[in-house]
């Protein structure tokens, strides 16, 4: 299952405030910018700063070649 299309329009990093990008597959919404990845458990985002995990570069590279490759777009925006 994957997130609601609506709370996805409104999901934005604690952090920074800005737009996240979704991976339902890996369950995870993350922060280009900032390189952070927050977990979703049980159809649940948690958006904690303090539990969000910091993406190396070559995390960061796969997840922005998969993202341009599915078309996957921001969660809103900015």
């Amino acid at each position: 299952m994957s997130l609601d299309p609506q709370l996805l329009e409104i999901l934005a990093c604690p952090q920074d405030k800005g737009p996240l990008l979704y991976f339902a597959d890996e369950n995870l919404l993350y922060n280009p910018r900032l390189q952070r990845g927050y977990e979703v458990r049980n159809d649940i985002p948690i958006m904690l700063i303090d539990e969000a995990r910091i993406v190396d570069d070559a995390e960061h590279t796969r997840l922005m070649a998969k993202a341009t490759a599915e078309a996957i777009t921001p969660t809103f925006e900015a």
